[in-house]
């Protein structure tokens, strides 16, 4: 099975690891300060959080921002269902904005008249989360500006897009929102395992999550309220979680990091082939904004009207290709739909989950695998 993506190890990653094992510190120790560190340097974001999964990034960012009952997250519709659930943990309401039927991402447009809306019914979000899917950027300059006429704060869900640019910078520096989330899954760009980070330039937003990734507990005698007791003494100051990184999966993070740039290139370079490939047959192929530089994630094909979906799927799949579909519209899903959505609600949203097959892309996809997956493609289109 040639899988829709796959975690590139290398001896070096193995030997990390192995370090890390072989030393005094399995869980808090000096790789993940590290690894947050080589992030911040790679970003130019001041701060940096690693933590244990991207859904517990964007948890912890969502509280520092002091979401909480009563509030309203706004996210794309079309992103894996913890873009939205990060608002439920914190007891807020959720709700979605339709997506661009060019790049798949968040539209500006239907988000500016969404707004104004919501000015009438006094119903604003506190907190917008544009999701960068497939590794490109949504329109954060004009998200932004739109942040500051109606007063919301900006979480860019990055899970996608680490080793993308925006204007030509690297997609989490922050400027254009508040918090920024990357993902280590393994079928990210690099990985950790399992793993992600928040990263932030506000002093405070970063103390905040610093503190709720790990208990709530602080041995900085500023956040006290008393005079330390001893060497050993510690406050819980906050309600906050388990969500540390380990050092073995830090370990891996910098070792994976340094080919970053690397991976997204020979992402380019298949993502050419596919489209020179696909150039004359009835599809739609990914777009790319002239602002952006994708770190390509994902490679989601949209077929034709003409074309069964669902067959195409099955028939690949019956090759040994394992194509997949990103995503089932998080406002579809049977939860979703017991707070009130429906089928309708987002309908450009709804058209693409319709005809998305995404394909094959991964570091290691072979010239002979990749001419496989264009020539089952092209033989099974109508």
């Amino acid at each position: 099975m040639i899988p829709y993506g796959k975690q590139d190890i290398h001896q070096e990653d193995i030997e990390a690891i192995v370090q890390v094992l072989r030393s005094d510190f399995l869980t808090q120790g000096p790789k993940v300060p590290l690894f947050e560190q080589n992030l911040c340097q790679y970003t130019g974001a001041s701060y940096a959080f690693a933590v244990n999964s991207a859904t517990s990034a964007l948890h912890i960012a969502c509280l520092a921002l002091g979401l909480g009952a009563g509030d309203i997250l706004w996210t794309s519709t079309i992103s894996f269902v913890a873009s939205s659930n990060c608002a439920l943990y914190c007891g807020a309401h959720v709700d979605f904005v339709d997506i661009d039927p060019q790049t798949y991402n968040m539209s500006v447009v239907a988000l500016e008249q969404k707004l104004i809306e919501a000015q009438k019914n006094n119903c604003l979000p506190k907190i917008v989360v544009p999701v960068h899917l497939c590794g490109q950027s949504c329109d954060m300059q004009a998200i932004f500006a739109l942040s500051k006429q109606y007063g919301f704060r900006i979480i860019e869900d990055a899970s996608h897009a680490i080793g993308a640019k925006y204007q030509g910078l690297p997609v989490g520096d922050c400027r254009y929102s508040d918090i920024t989330v990357f993902s280590f899954h393994p079928v990210k760009i690099i990985t950790t395992a399992e793993g992600g980070a928040a990263l932030t330039n506000d002093p405070k937003l970063a103390q905040k999550m610093n503190l709720l990734r790990s208990h709530g507990i602080t041995r900085d005698e500023n956040l006290m309220t008393e005079k330390s007791h001893g060497a050993w003494f510690y406050q819980q100051v906050d309600l906050g979680f388990n969500y540390r990184m380990t050092e073995l999966q830090a370990a891996l993070g910098i070792s994976q990091l340094t080919r970053l740039d690397q991976y997204v290139a020979s992402r380019h370079k298949k993502v050419e082939i596919y489209n020179q490939a696909f150039s004359s047959v009835a599809l739609q192929l990914p777009y790319q904004n002239n602002q952006t530089y994708s770190s390509y994630h994902l490679y989601p094909i949209l077929v034709n009207e003409q074309t069964d979906r669902a067959h195409l799927f099955n028939v690949l799949r019956q090759a040994n290709i394992g194509v997949n579909v990103h995503y089932i519209p998080i406002h579809t899903q049977p939860y979703y739909q017991q707070l009130g959505f429906k089928w309708g609600d987002f309908p450009e949203a709804e058209n693409y989950y319709k005809r998305a097959i995404s394909l094959p892309l991964y570091a290691q996809l072979s010239d002979t695998e990749q001419n496989y997956v264009i020539e089952q493609v092209c033989q099974n289109i109508k």
